[in-house]
């Protein structure tokens, strides 16, 4: 029999190797996403003291008011605007871009995207 390893195996697998090659710093920090079927989660992260410097979801009621679904393409890409928005008021300009072993693709692209055009470097 053919044994296969789920895909949260498999993402989680992925994560760890882009983790070995991205370490976010106090000049440059890492905006790390993560999604469920449900919601996501967007974190600017310093990992040389591990903190995190500005976060976003779509659970907060601010975001959830603006949105009619949580889980779409249109939802990631407000949450981008708005992580973008708050790391430029704690004076983040550029950051390394970590898609949490996410394909580069769709929700993920969308909110990388709208963080771009919101004034974020990466």
């Amino acid at each position: 029999m053919v044994s296969k390893e789920s895909r949260q195996e498999v993402r989680v697998k992925k994560h760890k190797r882009l983790r070995n090659r991205l370490n976010g710093t106090a000049e440059r920090p890492r905006l790390s996403v993560f999604r469920s079927n449900n919601h996501m989660y967007a974190q600017i992260i310093d990992d040389t003291v591990g903190n995190t410097l500005v976060s976003a979801s779509t659970l907060e009621k601010s975001v959830k008011a603006e949105l009619e679904k949580t889980n779409n393409v249109d939802a990631a890409a407000y949450l981008g605007t708005v992580i973008a928005k708050r790391a430029i008021e704690k004076g983040i300009k550029t950051v390394i871009f970590d898609r949490g072993g996410f394909i580069y693709h769709g929700k993920i692209a969308a909110l990388a995207e709208a963080a771009r055009e919101a004034g974020l470097e990466f």
